[in-house]
């Protein structure tokens, strides 16, 4: 099955499509938050998504193709998937997590839309992107036909007037104001304040949400032709990748088989064995693992789609090879897993460990996944299903908070232990705030709590869009403390290492 591109100058223009993309453009340009994450990021794609629709629904090729029957659910899926992500910006206050959930949504929202048009996982993601540039003589049309004929939708020729009279006016009103200081003054008191690094990203957004919303358009309208075409026989013989394969089997068994007593062994073995303490142990090993499992997959996925699968033969070889392969890998996963489990035992947990450790228990539900593809002897469709199941675990990390969470563990370990790396709490967003109250009054908590309360008052330029329920609840906890932050960098470093005396006169370190 191939996809082509329709002939965009043929392609219908939709009678809204002038105040659809003008919508999407302002949504944008008035809801998107700047400074830091904010109610604003979901606002702007719910008035992405209506103007989308207002485009596309009442035009042939488009909402209602995207769902016939079984198609409804896949597409809605990808479409709620978008906007929950979305919604993390207003909800979480790590601006990593957010940016990461933005750009996941980004390719959701892709899925959504070109998910059941295109076969492949690619195009479908880059489908959005290329009907954005494809759509830029397809608005020019829109224009010419509103401009030509009034009555027919926005009166585009008031539009270009308006638009032509405010040029003028800036241009000559420019040249006056510079030639007479009198007339300057009273155009500085006529015309408000104008902010020119806003107005110019407001121009940069507005843009941007208009051509989101023609793209998608087009590509509803009219959307490539899916041709059905017998799939490429391949070049490879048997032997040509079962030879690589088959070493790299053997090796990853060899290497399961030696080490399985230490991999999943005592920590009194370890250290008689490597001389090393059992989090030495995990930490030396775990990131060659790491990226050994992600190459091992690509290989997989490389096979499942280019191996030749003809004879009896081949299919056996196929299934045999890759499925063994599949199964070292996911022992490789759990191994990797183990280690990291360790170490954050030992040295605490942070974040980029949480993050790891989750991408690791993605890369075992590929390997599963995978396996299943081999079983089955399927040369495609492996892709999107893993596609879909990294999106929903990004969501399900969102909703495991995952700073809250880490910060959760180290208070915990900080009762067993009475060691705390307040300096790492100290950075992390509002979102760490519930879990961390709960450590005892003592003048750490009151330095950690401190720096979060003055990371998270308001910054200069910050409005409705930057609502945030993390950071609202964190300033009803710890804002009050925003000031000990600025009172310690005044005096002792004490966020860099040194000591600061409360109003208590108890001091504390972050070092």
């Amino acid at each position: 099955m191939t996809t082509t591109l329709p002939p965009t100058p043929d392609a219908p223009v939709p009678r809204r499509l002038l105040a659809a993309t003008a919508l999407g453009g302002l949504g944008c340009a008035l809801a998107i938050p700047t400074e830091r994450p904010g109610i604003g990021w979901p606002v702007a794609v719910a008035v992405l998504a209506v103007a989308v629709l207002l485009v596309g629904a009442n035009t042939p090729g488009g909402v209602r193709a995207l769902m016939p029957g079984a198609a409804r659910v896949e597409t809605l899926t990808w479409a709620v998937a978008a906007l929950a992500l979305t919604a993390v910006a207003w909800v979480r206050a790590a601006e990593w997590l957010v940016a990461l959930c933005l750009l996941t949504a980004c390719v959701a929202a892709a899925m959504a839309v070109g998910g059941r048009l295109m076969v492949s996982v690619l195009r479908a993601v880059l489908s959005i992107p290329l009907g954005m540039l494809q759509a830029v003589p397809w608005l020019g049309r829109a224009v010419r036909r509103s401009y030509r004929t009034p009555g027919s939708g926005p009166d585009v020729r008031i539009a270009l007037s308006v638009g032509v009279g405010l040029v003028l006016l800036l241009v000559f009103g420019t040249l006056l104001a510079s030639a007479d200081a009198v007339f300057a003054g009273l155009v500085d008191n006529l015309l408000p304040v104008i902010d020119e690094d806003a107005v110019s990203t407001a121009v940069v957004l507005f843009v941007l949400g208009a051509a989101l919303v023609a793209g998608t358009a087009l590509l509803l309208v009219a959307p490539p032709a899916l041709t059905l075409a017998a799939p490429r026989p391949t070049r490879l013989r048997t032997l040509d990748w079962a030879v690589p394969v088959g070493l790299l089997v053997a090796l990853f068994a060899v290497f399961v088989g030696v080490q399985f007593a230490t991999l999943f062994g005592t920590e009194q073995y370890v250290q008689d064995t490597t001389g090393l303490t059992f989090a030495e142990y995990a930490r030396s090993g775990f990131w060659q693992l790491l990226a050994v499992s992600a190459l091992a997959l690509g290989v997989i996925l490389a096979g499942i789609r280019w191996a030749p699968a003809t004879s009896d033969a081949d299919r056996s070889t196929k299934r045999l090879l890759l499925g063994a392969m599949a199964v070292l890998c996911l022992v490789i996963v759990v191994s990797a897993l183990r280690r990291m489990w360790l170490y954050q035992q030992a040295y605490g947990f942070t974040v980029l460990r949480l993050l790891v450790g989750a991408c690791e228990l993605w890369l075992g539900l590929a390997f599963l996944l995978a396996l299943v593809a081999v079983l089955r002897l399927r040369p495609t469709g492996t892709v999107r299903p893993m596609v879909a199941t990294a999106v929903g675990a990004l969501v399900l990390l969102a909703v495991l908070d995952p700073e809250r969470f880490v910060a959760a563990q180290n208070v915990a370990r900080f009762e067993a232990t009475g060691r705390l790396d307040a300096e790492y709490l100290s950075r992390l967003s509002a979102d760490a705030v519930p879990a961390l109250l709960a450590l005892p009054d003592s003048p750490e908590r009151t330095c950690v709590l401190a720096r979060i309360a003055a990371g998270n008052t308001a910054r200069g330029g910050d409005d409705w869009r930057t609502a945030n329920l993390s950071r609202a609840a964190a300033e009803a906890s710890v804002g009050h403390l925003a000031g000990l932050s600025d009172r310690a960098s005044g005096g002792d470093p004490v966020f860099g290492g040194g000591r600061y005396l409360g109003p208590e006169e108890p001091g504390c370190s972050l070092s």
